[in-house]
């Protein structure tokens, strides 16, 4: 009945404009976190390998002619992690509770309207009472509107522990917003010098398999010189094999690694995306002065920072239990109508202060006393410990630098000296002076020491990043005050 109603163009049309919005639909999304990172790359020329690139899909980011720096990666995920946008929450309630305290210094004042009607019974004194004279009263309406204010002049400090505590509160949303911000650009860190060694480790995965087609043919060429048996042109097949499965192994990490870095970014882990591969200085952490890092870190781990102004609001809370044994003394007056009429023309007026000093609450204050002195004891121990624990993770990052940095220069000397007896006991073979064993054997170990390289280089980048971030500076943050 259908194909009754539409024609044969009709349907042609509702295939093109579905398929159409299908489309759309995709590449709206993948265009938003497109745009997105366009304004976070910087316009720096790429120097990744695009040979590796195009083995592994990525070509397609070099299409925006950019690629993203770890700079960039930071920056983009700064902007999209849901755990920043919800510590930047906390930071605007904590200045909205700031404000909050402020207002106890300002006068009170409400505008109070009502109706009630009525009806009581008097008891009258037997010598008031008179025969006749009734004792019920009403019923009536009651209308009432006015004005009261209030105004403290003296709370034995309670107003300024509380806006102090606030205060300090702030500085503690912003330590934890701090401290996120270096969890997440640590994060990025990993994935990005994961990103950069899975790619370097396809490129000797590369070479590797390279090596083993040329071994392939030598021996190929030897076995119909006559010179060798055919087991050698096997084993050096099974050789080539061999590094032809590392290869996948090597492409599957690689794009492992990519979506371990745009996860960290907050992107989807598809999304094809292109890195900058910066060659950056290998230093030997001999000559860093851990004395002035510790004296850093200290200054700017936003975990201490916390916990100075846990301190503090600790410190502001025993004010405040200290301002309840004292007295409060406040204004209030209040002026307005009041008749049985809808505009009453009664006035109902009064006007005066009020001391307040509470004698017995059950032991209450005491026990709030003694409460924050315990909970301020508690945050000074806390720092002590978290301070211990800073220093053990800088004096552990700069141990770890050292480790990798050593690791380099043997993982240096090994390739070099592996390539060196590759190249040898080629020539070896080739003249018939040496065994398809020794051959395959150099290769093997050259493959060892590439993989050993890259592996150092990547603890180097990561220890180098953890060492930044234990002392505070992995990205920039606002100086913070000495520790008091």
């Amino acid at each position: 009945m259908y194909t009754r109603l539409l024609r044969p163009g009709m349907w042609i049309g509702v295939v093109l404009i579905l398929a159409g919005t299908a489309l759309g639909q995709t590449a709206g999304l993948s265009t938003a976190e497109t745009l997105k990172i366009k304004g976070d790359i910087a316009g720096t020329a790429t120097a990744s390998d695009s040979a590796t690139l195009s083995r592994t899909g990525l070509s397609r980011g070099t299409e925006m002619g950019q690629a993203l720096t770890l700079e960039a990666c930071v920056r983009i995920a700064l902007d999209n992690n849901p755990a920043i946008r919800a510590v930047r929450e906390g930071v605007s309630a904590a200045k909205e509770g700031v404000g909050e305290a402020n207002a106890t210094y300002y006068p009170e004042l409400a505008v109070s309207a009502g109706y009630s009607r009525w009806e009581r019974h008097a008891f009258l004194p037997s010598g008031v009472a008179r025969p006749g004279m009734p004792t019920v009263i009403g019923p009536t309406d009651d209308w009432v509107a006015g004005l009261k204010a209030r105004y403290t002049l003296f709370d034995s400090g309670a107003r300024r522990a509380k806006l102090r505590a606030a205060i300090s509160g702030q500085g503690l949303a912003e330590g934890d917003l701090a401290r996120v911000r270096q969890d997440i650009a640590f994060d990025v860190h990993q994935s990005y010098y994961g990103f950069i060694s899975a790619l370097e480790a396809l490129a000797v995965a590369e070479k590797n398999l390279v090596r083993a087609k040329d071994h392939l043919r030598i021996a190929g060429e030897r076995k119909a010189a006559g010179a060798v048996p055919r087991a050698d042109v096997v084993r050096a097949q099974a050789r080539a094999a061999d590094e032809k499965l590392n290869l996948v192994r090597a492409e599957h990490l690689v794009r492992i690694a990519r979506g371990n870095l745009n996860t960290a970014m907050g992107l989807s882990a598809e999304m094809p995306i292109d890195v900058e591969i910066r060659r950056e200085t290998i230093q030997s952490f001999a000559e860093t002065d851990l004395a002035k890092a510790y004296d850093r870190a200290v200054r700017n781990r936003p975990e201490i920072r916390t916990a100075q102004r846990r301190i503090e609001m600790a410190q502001h809370a025993v004010d405040g239990a200290k301002s309840a044994f004292g007295p409060k003394v406040r204004v209030e007056g209040g002026y307005g109508r009041q008749d049985e009429n809808f505009f009453p023309d009664d006035k109902d007026w009064t006007v005066g202060v009020v001391v307040e000093l509470p004698i017995f609450t059950g032991f209450s204050r005491t026990h709030r006393l003694g409460r924050t002195k315990a909970e301020l004891l508690k945050e000074e121990a806390e720092v002590q410990r978290l301070i211990r624990n800073v220093r053990r993770e800088v004096w552990s990052a700069s141990s770890k630098i050292t480790e990798s940095y050593e690791e380099i220069q043997t993982a240096a000397v090994l390739v070099k000296d592996a390539e060196e007896s590759v190249r040898l006991t080629e020539e070896r073979y080739a003249a018939g002076a040496g065994t398809i064993t020794e051959l395959l054997d150099t290769q093997a170990a050259l493959a060892r020491a590439g993989a050993a390289r890259v592996e150092a280089q990547w603890n180097y980048h990561i220890a180098k990043a953890a060492f930044d971030r234990s002392i505070g500076s992995l990205i920039a943050e606002e100086e913070a005050a000495p520790l008091q």
